[in-house]
């Protein structure tokens, strides 16, 4: 795994980590390639398993209910925003091309103005496809950029499209 611009990332203090998604291995990646410690957002259904989901806890994943407006969720975001760094995949769902994505990047942002690190992970596709069980060998690349000029954007849609141009750009 190659990991380029570790830099951005503040010592100390929350800020929310925006990244593609394309499989499940991102998660386990972006967390073996930030320097500090993440907390993630996770869909609901991941959590129905108890022992998995205990293991999510543990592994500071949030349950997040994508079909509807979790407000209980959304709340628990933005305090722990104020305290820790969260990652977030505006695609919403593994697999996603980039083009389609949510507004909850940006409303997480202008909710807490906290900085945002965009990032583009290569490679979990092919290490770990959607269907497969177990990781395969293969290379990855992670890249890490701070988005620039979101004080600029009027609505959380367009702040989530900002984010997403910077993760393309990448």
């Amino acid at each position: 795994m190659s990991v380029e611009g570790r830099s951005v990332f503040p010592a100390t203090g929350p800020f929310l980590l925006a990244a593609n998604h394309s499989s499940n291995f991102d998660p386990p990646v972006l967390a073996a390639a930030a320097p500090r410690d993440l907390y993630f957002v996770a869909k609901q259904e991941l959590f129905k398993n108890k022992l998995f989901g205990a293991y999510l806890t543990i592994l500071h994943a949030l349950p997040l209910d994508r079909g509807a407006g979790d407000a209980h969720a959304i709340r628990q975001a933005i305090r722990l925003l104020k305290e820790r760094p969260l990652v977030i995949f505006p695609q919403g769902t593994r697999g996603q091309d980039m083009d389609h994505f949510k507004a909850g990047a940006g409303f997480l942002w202008r909710k807490t103005m906290v900085p945002v690190i965009a990032c583009r992970i290569y490679g979990t596709d092919q290490a770990l496809p959607k269907g497969c069980s177990f990781p395969r060998l293969g290379r990855i690349r992670v890249v890490f950029k701070r988005v620039e000029g979101l004080q600029a954007c009027p609505d959380n849609q367009s702040a989530s499209a900002k984010i997403m141009d910077t993760i393309r750009s990448l």
